[in-house]
């Protein structure tokens, strides 16, 4: 996949998945801004890419201000003198139940995930515009967005926004050529180590131990790196076509996620009562009630 000639921005990109996103993109020929809180961590993702033979430059700041995506944008266009690609990887998270979580807890995660996606795409945006060439924003899900997550409020909510972020931007963006789709990434890192049953995984692997065939089947399981190549192609020519998609990647697995549908419908002339959708309930809309959560298999 050959990306010589473009300039990407990866938010979060110190460590993980954004790493991973940023040494491919840099690997296929892009030239890439790393960006990351923590200077340290920056500085050895630009040095890794380096070694590898690419080229990389770190912008240091907390993404959710609009000062951060400025000046990730004017960074980009100061060093390489375009934009082509975005990909809005930086998170955190606050886990709590509802009743525990705190105003903070909840501001956190929403601003770096929701209005860090929002910031970071509407001045990145702003820049493919002016240029008229088209782009690529990739914005990064989760399995937590699209299915809900036991303890991640905010997490969850904020991951669900993103991917309708994807479907109405890939509708105001479609004249100018830019793309936008959401990528559901399921991969071992520091998040993902947080959940009991994936645990195991994510310390086997740290482990250098390999990814068993049904971690990487069954759970779509597998090390960031697997990730990377979905990113790669959607920010190519090859993906010129392909907007307001939600993809899955991990492990073996590559996948489509439906977008909300309705599933079930019923009428009664001169509309609805309480009383006549109690009575109608049980063997019309709500016959098959829809799932919450994720329903991992077990080995």
């Amino acid at each position: 996949m050959d990306l010589t000639g473009k300039v990407a921005i990866v938010t979060g990109s110190g460590r993980g998945l954004g790493l991973a996103y940023a040494k491919r993109l840099a690997g296929c020929g892009a030239k890439v801004v790393v960006n990351d809180v923590d200077p340290g961590t920056a500085d050895a993702a630009v040095r890794e890419i380096a070694a590898a033979g690419g080229t990389a430059v770190a912008e240091i700041g907390a993404v959710g201000s609009t000062e951060t995506a400025e000046a990730l944008v004017n960074r980009a266009v100061a060093e390489f003198d375009r934009l082509d690609v975005l990909v809005t990887n930086a998170g955190v998270l606050r886990d709590r139940v509802l009743w525990k979580m705190s105003d903070d807890d909840f501001d956190t995660v929403v601003n770096v995930h929701l209005r860090g996606t929002f910031t970071c795409a509407r001045a990145a945006v702003l820049r493919m515009r002016e240029q008229g060439e088209g782009g690529r924003l990739i914005l990064i899900g989760s399995p937590a967005g699209q299915r809900g997550s036991f303890g991640q409020t905010n997490y969850s909510a904020a991951k669900a926004g993103i991917v309708g972020f994807a479907r109405t931007w890939a509708m105001e963006l479609a004249r100018a050529d830019i793309t936008v789709n959401a990528v559901i990434p399921v991969a071992a890192t520091a998040m993902t180590a947080t959940i009991p049953a994936l645990k195991k995984y994510v310390d086997a692997l740290a482990a250098g131990e390999p990814m068993p065939p049904f971690a990487r089947k069954a759970l779509a399981f597998g090390a960031p790196e697997d990730a990377a190549g979905l990113v790669a192609f959607l920010a190519s020519d090859a993906a010129a076509e392909i907007t307001g998609q939600a993809i899955g990647i991990g492990g073996d697995r590559l996948s489509l996620w439906s977008h909300p549908q309705q599933v079930a419908a019923a009428y009664a002339d001169g509309g609805w009562s309480a009383d006549a959708i109690a009575e109608v309930w049980p063997t019309t809309v709500g016959a098959r009630p829809e799932t919450v959560g994720e329903n991992l298999p077990t080995e």
